[in-house]
């Protein structure tokens, strides 16, 4: 008896088999599947679904949450090295053991369980969900650990979970710079920051020696460059205003400086924060911009605040906090 398979047949099986092995360096398709088994969860009495402002502690390495009426916060959330949280979902990133780094991203929604889970090179670096919790986006160190020095290399991904399309990196992005089509091998993205239609961004993007805040557009595949030196963009509530760190100095020990950026007039205004902060920040609300500074030197490391306008001095909310994310 003839078992050789019909030509439809291996015709399906090698196109299995090319969408198991391949992938591409541009994206693929993740199958969306709901798991139920709470794998991110820490003591079992922590969620998500309570409103406030939630952080890292840096005593723990677990997400707390903090309601801000002066009590002790609540604790016992997974263990992130890098988190933020929006709409339904949450995003924590953890670093995998062993050689070479590895970076895990665990989508989780408000009942800590898991949506989605995706292993990429790299140490933890940036994470950003956009306002509905659809859009999801996250920046690895695949080379070197600071921005501060030209030595580094990043690698950020986008995840639409509407889809379950999955970026691997967004290298690959048309890239417009002086209204011309940019190719460089030494472009790096980072940093990225959704408005609230689920297809405009912004991100920071780094060729040549110098560093440019993108506008791009998911759904055409296409970003250009708006100006330079903006890193780490944070987008307002409101999706009219940009929190950046800009570089300062070249001082390696402090060279950033945070302002804002008015979308309307490109015009741009330092916060009343002059220590350097090496964050994405977050918006804590429409007024206010939170971010996280190291402890050492007589600072008191932790989570501050400042008003977005420029005016008032930045006061400490939670010391030895990281990553924070306000969360209605």
């Amino acid at each position: 008896m003839n078992h050789r398979p019909s030509p439809l047949r291996r015709l399906a099986l090698v196109v299995f088999a090319v969408l198991l092995l391949g992938g591409g360096s541009l994206g693929y398709v993740l199958h969306a599947r709901h798991r139920d088994l709470p794998t991110a969860a820490g003591d079992g009495s922590f969620s998500l679904a309570a409103r406030g402002l939630y952080y890292r502690d840096s005593a723990t390495g677990h997400v707390a949450r903090w309601n801000g009426t002066g009590g002790p916060p609540a604790t016992g959330g997974p263990a992130c090295e890098r988190f933020h949280i929006a709409g339904e979902r949450a995003l924590c990133l953890r670093k995998l053991p062993g050689v070479p780094a590895r970076t895990q991203a665990l989508v989780l929604d408000r009942q800590l369980r898991e949506v989605k889970r995706v292993t990429v090179p790299g140490i933890p670096n940036r994470a950003r969900v956009s306002a509905s919790g659809n859009v999801l986006s996250w920046t690895t160190f695949a080379v070197g650990d600071s921005y501060a020095t030209t030595a580094f290399s990043t690698r950020t991904s986008i995840l639409d979970l509407r889809t379950g399309y999955l970026i691997k990196s967004m290298e690959e992005i048309p890239l417009t710079i002086d209204g011309t089509r940019h190719h460089a091998p030494d472009v790096n993205y980072w940093g990225v920051t959704f408005a609230h239609d689920d297809n405009r961004f912004y991100a920071t993007v780094s060729t040549k020696g110098r560093t440019h805040l993108v506008e791009g557009d998911l759904r055409d595949w296409s970003a250009k460059a708006l100006r330079e030196n903006v890193e780490c963009p944070s987008l307002s509530p409101d999706d009219t205003r940009i929190a950046f760190k800009k570089k300062v100095s070249d001082d390696p020990a402090a060279p950033w400086r945070l302002y804002v950026l008015d979308l309307a007039d490109m015009r741009e205004h330092p916060l009343a924060e002059t220590r350097s902060v090496d964050d994405q920040a977050a918006w804590l609300d429409d007024e206010t911009v939170g971010y996280a500074l190291p402890g050492g030197e007589g600072r008191a490391g932790g989570i501050w605040s400042v008003p977005a306008d420029g005016t008032g001095a930045p006061r400490l909310l939670i010391p030895g906090g990281s990553s924070p994310a306000a969360a209605n």
